[in-house]
């Protein structure tokens, strides 16, 4: 196996998937405008429900899951690597974020990093929205929730037991979602 094929290949595809905006192609086809012009500006699932409505939000969901799902996945099947399916789902998340395809305005990542856990420890999902739904319980505002959930996922699964491979992925799509929520919060309460 060579350095290629393991970490830039697989770095490539995820990002390209991730890269993918269903809620800005699908908002611009339903209201004939850019999701990220309206609402909290982010390409997303939450933008969707608000922008165009329950049934729109859970097509964007369900596609934003599988961009983090298929590269997994591709590369879980057609990879002797262990490392090139985690380094897809990193990559899947980063292209979310900052999507080739939509001038690098896209989303938070928090789907994206769902699809990518569930590729590949389909119960890890679980305890990261309990610790997400127990955040927002907590502090009551989204995007603070998002941003704790992030730091605190990487230890979490350590506590749980998931291998050394999954915590440095874990750690690197907590990475990639806490800077893509300071990025945020720092336009919009610059001037605070």
């Amino acid at each position: 196996m060579d350095l290629i094929s393991v970490t830039f290949f697989p770095a490539l595809v995820g990002y390209l998937f991730g890269s993918l905006t269903p809620s800005v192609w699908l908002v611009k086809f339903l209201k004939k405008t850019d999701i990220r012009d309206h609402g909290s500006g982010h390409a997303g699932t939450t933008n969707t429900i608000r922008q165009a409505g329950f049934l729109p939000g859970m097509l964007v969901l369900i596609a934003d899951v599988a961009k983090g799902s298929l590269p997994v996945f591709i590369f879980q099947t057609y990879s002797h690597s262990e490392f090139a399916p985690l380094i897809a789902g990193v990559f899947a998340v980063i292209g979310h974020c900052w999507p080739v395809f939509a001038g690098f305005r896209g989303g938070m990542g928090l789907a994206t990093a769902a699809g990518t856990f569930l590729a590949i420890a389909p119960l890890s999902v679980l305890a990261a929205i309990a610790l997400l739904l127990g955040s927002i319980a907590i502090f009551r505002h989204r995007a603070r929730a998002s941003a704790i959930t992030a730091i605190l996922l990487t230890p979490l699964f350590y506590l749980l037991g998931y291998p050394a491979n999954y915590l440095w992925m874990t750690l690197a799509i907590s990475l990639v979602v806490l800077i893509r929520f300071l990025a945020d919060w720092n336009r919009k309460y610059k001037g605070f």
